[in-house]
């Protein structure tokens, strides 16, 4: 299903290459990717893979504690794709970036934020912002 899937996405079409499935090995264009389906992130023996970075994206490992189960498996650092619910430290490009100093574990914010604190920053910085309403539209998300 998932080399289906990716052969025929419906937003952006045929994929214009070679794709297979391998026991546990998706093959694309002939480089090697696991799969695997565990629910617990220690398990994913990240450094078997020489895995650098890892994007926690389940949206249920949003803690600091959580996140070290990726290191723990063997990645040397983790990103939250989603705000944590402690005090892991958070960034947006372009609005705090400057100020990562190299910590382990981070979140990269929410995917409405990303958008709009960059766009808020330039404004305030420019002209000041005294009030402001925004409205997003998301798809259905597991968390």
């Amino acid at each position: 299903y998932l080399a289906y899937m990716l052969k025929y996405d419906s937003v952006h079409g045929r994929f214009d290459g070679e794709v297979s499935v391998d026991g546990n090995t998706l093959v694309v264009n002939g480089k090697k990717i696991r799969l695997t389906a565990v629910k617990d992130p220690a398990e994913l023996k990240w450094g078997e893979v020489g895995a650098d970075v890892v994007v926690e994206s389940t949206g249920i490992f949003l803690t600091k504690e959580g996140a070290q189960k990726h290191i723990d498996a063997g990645a040397k650092k983790v990103i939250m794709s989603a705000p944590s619910k402690d005090d892991t430290p958070m960034f947006v490009y372009g609005v705090n970036h400057g100020t990562y100093k190299g910590e382990a574990i981070i979140s990269n914010a929410s995917c409405t934020t990303n958008c709009l604190a960059p766009v808020a920053k330039v404004l305030n910085d420019k002209w000041g912002i005294k009030r402001g309403l925004m409205t997003t539209v998301h798809a259905a998300t597991a968390t």
